[in-house]
């Protein structure tokens, strides 16, 4: 399907540069026309070319008050190309020209004037784009019915979280033993009397040693470690079925035919269609 591309610009050396441009960037010169001068056949010119007819007598003013208009046909692979380069530098309003236009008495184009120069000249700082489209062939309305589907998935979220630990702490404690100290006395006392054989054993000229150990009792400690109580951590998991409530869109389209069926008479009929 191929489209034709139109924009006006202030004067034909801007108009040229654009050319150049689409040239340099692959478009055809064979599918590029421009106007720099009216006459009464370019308004059916556009016409043919599928520009509006309103917008075809805009343009033809324009041209007859000193622009110079750029038509390109394209393909709709290159239609949004050929506007970019298009609207690059020195495209006119077409709404804007003809508001003021309209407001010093122009009606409309008329080919008896063709080549004059009264009104608007077309030196105007105007740089407002605008491009106008249009198909060269048949081309059909497209409504999309579109329905939306509510799909539900799961993901993982973080309840908070339980830390346990461990530390040693120390407390006094007291305990009671009784321990055994042994003492060793020395005692030295008088005797009188004489010495009587048999009253002591043994000669009492004899040297002799006696040795007494003492011994005593001192309190030893150990520590015995013993599990007074244990702290289990486990996780458990359950599962629950969870209704998920939502809305989905779709989309309707109500079609009313209102041609009469085969003469008839009928006044139509309402088609709606989901």
């Amino acid at each position: 399907m191929t489209k034709t591309v139109t924009c006006l610009y202030r004067d034909r050396s801007t108009a040229d540069a654009v050319v150049s441009r689409l040239e340099q960037a692959g478009i055809s010169r064979g599918v590029i026309d421009v106007y720099s001068d009216a006459s009464a056949d370019l308004i059916d010119d556009l016409e043919d070319a599928g520009v509006p007819r309103s917008d075809a007598h805009a343009y033809a003013e324009g041209v007859r008050r000193g622009n110079s208009l750029v038509a390109v046909e394209c393909d709709d692979g290159e239609a949004d190309r050929v506007v970019s380069i298009l609207d690059s530098e020195g495209v006119l309003d077409l709404d804007e020209r003809q508001a003021a236009w309209r407001s010093e008495g122009w009606q409309g184009y008329d080919a008896s004037v063709a080549g004059s120069t009264g009104g608007l000249t077309g030196d105007s700082d105007m740089t407002h784009a605008r491009t106008r489209t249009a198909d060269t062939a048949e081309r059909d309305e497209v409504i999309p019915i579109a329905e939306e589907e509510l799909h539900v998935g799961k993901r993982e979220v973080d309840h908070g979280r339980v830390r346990i630990q461990s530390r040693v702490v120390e407390r006094p404690v007291q305990e009671q033993v009784t321990l055994r100290e042994e003492r060793v006395d020395v005692e030295r006392r008088p005797v009188s009397g004489e010495y009587r054989e048999g009253a002591l054993s043994g000669d009492p000229f004899q040297e002799r040693t006696i040795e007494v150990e003492e011994r005593g009792e001192e309190a030893v400690v150990s520590k015995e470690a013993r599990v007074t109580e244990e702290v289990v951590v486990r996780k458990e998991a359950e599962t629950r079925t969870e209704t998920i409530s939502d809305t989905v869109r779709k989309t309707e389209v109500d079609v009313e035919d209102e041609r009469n069926v085969r003469g008839t008479g009928t006044t139509g009929s309402t088609d709606r269609t989901r």
